[in-house]
């Protein structure tokens, strides 16, 4: 493969001679050789009494139980200027209301409680509430239309759904006969309609009692299941166990070097694996103050937000440093960052630029990392304690052993010279990898040969033992921090009566990362036209949610396909970017995941 060695236009930002505080991990040579998981351990309190091991215990009760519970430990702004602040007394306290408002309605340890609403208060309290009961936590995102709500939901078996009045009238209401399983729908606020099931927060969860001893919890019970979209077929669902917990706290201070004393903000939407793992967990494991901003991205309220808060560590993503690196660095002026000391990235690869830019406009760098639903924590990393070379990932977390490899003859070749583009690998297992995909044991086990992970990510290391994001070996596309699988679009544009065929790509976008586009085939007797265009995408947005929808759409007589009738999305990309088409023989395969 040919190397995009423009990366490496850009000097090295040193590491700083005389950080604001000691970084959790100072020497990375000698923590990466000294570190243990086990000895790890011993970061967390684990249940009483030899119970096992419980996220929610973790990321709160323990820290009432050590004395911290009048630490804040979130601090909610919302949309129309609201404030309200939970400390970790007050956040146990309300977990376990939803914990115990769960057992009165009956749902059991394993069945699939789902939180659809937006970053308000409620979702944390329900998410550690259901964690609480040994319940499996699905977070969706908001935004999602109808359709990829009902379809997660069926797949998931989902008993329990917390949502907003609003949320249920517009997205949930029409579904409910068709999901027979979902017995339970809690809205936060007034219950809209008498429907069978429907119960409000109030007068359900705020009414039921404060005390709540969690029972055993064994580390490897499903804690949640995140649904992620791969290249064909329905979205995956990824299972992971509550022993991911110990990743979390691991990588809460090692990458992004949280310390109890921290205002900490992601911006990600809890309805992703970084909102659940970055937005609640880590940093309620590491006992910081977490910053909840209900509004979405606008650059003038969140350097307000950063400010205002006394932001310490920031992790967002590159979408947004884009979109704020287009305002320049004047809309920064007035406002007083001298708080902020730490920024990390997530979400897909981080521009070179926008590394530079960050020290020009914050007076430090954004720090990338990587890591993949699948691996439920952050793998690859940028330390605080290293220099950052812009554009890579960094080094893989103490406790993780990467590689780049190639898979010849159905086993794992380790390509140990530096430079060499091949796939990223990590040596399982670790606390947070993903335990199994919900219902697909086989392909679960094609991700692992030899004893190795295969991401499906291609990279190369260099000479230093920095690792650097090359392109991804599958399909699906990224746009604006959100992972869409070409064929759920594909799926909803071809419900429309007008359309034969859809296959659907993500092209470069200056701010969003890909942008998604569709290609059409009409059945006979429409005409491929403006107007049908336009109702094509209100169809797509309405079925699947703006962030899924495409934003273009092309009309084609014939799609290429595959002898077996799959439609070839990378040949429609390369004849889109006008790029070499290559070998037809290897767009035939067989996605790996």
């Amino acid at each position: 493969m040919q190397h995009d060695h423009r990366t490496m236009e850009h000097p090295r930002i040193c590491k700083p001679t005389q950080p604001s505080r000691t970084p959790h991990l100072t020497d990375y040579d000698t923590t990466v050789a000294q570190f243990s998981w086990s000895e790890a351990q011993a970061q967390l309190d684990g249940l009483p009494a030899g119970g096992g091991l419980n996220m929610a215990h973790e990321a709160v009760d323990r820290h009432v139980m050590n004395g911290r519970g009048q630490q804040t430990a979130i601090r909610w702004l919302g949309k129309h200027g609201e404030r309200r602040a939970l400390s970790y007394t007050e956040l146990s306290r309300a977990s376990n209301q939803f914990a115990n408002a769960l057992e009165s309605l009956g749902v059991k340890p394993g069945e699939r409680v789902f939180v659809l609403m937006g970053r308000l208060p409620e979702l944390y309290v329900s998410v550690l509430g259901a964690l609480k009961a040994r319940c499996v936590v699905t977070p969706l995102f908001s935004a999602f239309g109808p359709e990829p709500i009902a379809t997660r939901a069926d797949l998931g078996d989902a008993r329990v759904l917390v949502t907003t009045p609003e949320l249920y009238q517009r997205k949930l209401r029409a579904l409910r006969e068709r999901l027979p399983g979902l017995r339970h729908v809690i809205v936060v606020g007034p219950a809209p309609t008498e429907d069978a099931g429907l119960h409000a927060w109030d007068a359900l969860v705020a009414a039921a009692s404060t005390q709540y001893t969690i029972a055993p919890t064994d580390p490897e019970s499903t804690a949640l299941l995140h649904f992620t979209s791969g290249t064909t077929g329905r979205p995956k669902g990824v299972l992971h166990a509550h022993a991911a917990v110990l990743a979390h706290a691991v990588t809460g201070r090692f990458a992004l070097d949280l310390h109890d004393d921290d205002v900490f903000w992601c911006t990600a939407d809890p309805g992703w694996v970084t909102g659940t793992s970055y937005g609640i967990l880590a940093p309620l494991v590491c006992g910081v103050t977490n910053v909840v901003v209900e509004a979405e991205f606008d650059a003038q309220t969140w350097y307000g937000v950063l400010a205002g808060e006394r932001v310490t560590v920031w992790y967002t993503a590159p979408t947004a440093i884009r979109m704020m690196m287009k305002l320049g660095t004047e809309a920064l002026r007035g406002h007083d960052l001298s708080a902020l000391r730490f920024m990390a990235s997530v979400g897909e690869p981080l521009n070179p630029e926008a590394v530079v830019w960050g020290v020009q406009a914050f007076g430090l760098p954004f720090h990338d990392n990587w890591w993949q639903t699948e691996t439920g924590g952050i793998m690859v990393s940028n330390f605080v304690s290293m220099d950052i070379k812009p554009g890579s990932m960094g080094k893989p977390l103490p406790g993780i052993t990467a590689a780049i490899v190639r898979l010849e003859d159905g086993r794992v070749h380790l390509l140990e010279e530096p430079d060499m583009d091949g796939e990223l690998a990590l040596k399982a297992p670790w606390p947070s990898m993903m335990r199994g995909y919900l219902n697909e044991d086989a392909r679960y086990r094609r991700c692992f040969v030899d004893g190795w992970y295969l991401t499906g990510d291609l990279a190369r290391r260099d000479a230093e033992g920095y690792y650097w994001f090359v392109g991804r070996a599958d399909d699906v596309i990224k746009s604006a921090g959100h992972l869409i699988g070409p064929f759920e679009v594909e799926s909803a544009l071809m419900e429309h009566p007008a359309v034969a065929e859809a296959g659907v790509i993500g092209i470069p976008d200056p701010v969003l990362g890909e942008m998604v586009k569709a290609f059409v085939a009409l059945k006979p007797g429409f005409d491929a036209g403006e107007p049908l265009r336009r109702e094509l995408l209100g169809h797509a947005r309405k079925r699947l949610g703006a962030a899924v929808a495409p934003r273009q759409i092309d009309f084609r007589d014939n799609l290429p396909k595959t002898r077996s009738g799959k439609i070839m999305r990378r040949l429609l990309k390369a004849r889109e970017l006008g790029l070499p088409e290559g070998d037809l023989s290897t767009l035939e395969s067989d996605e790996k995941k």
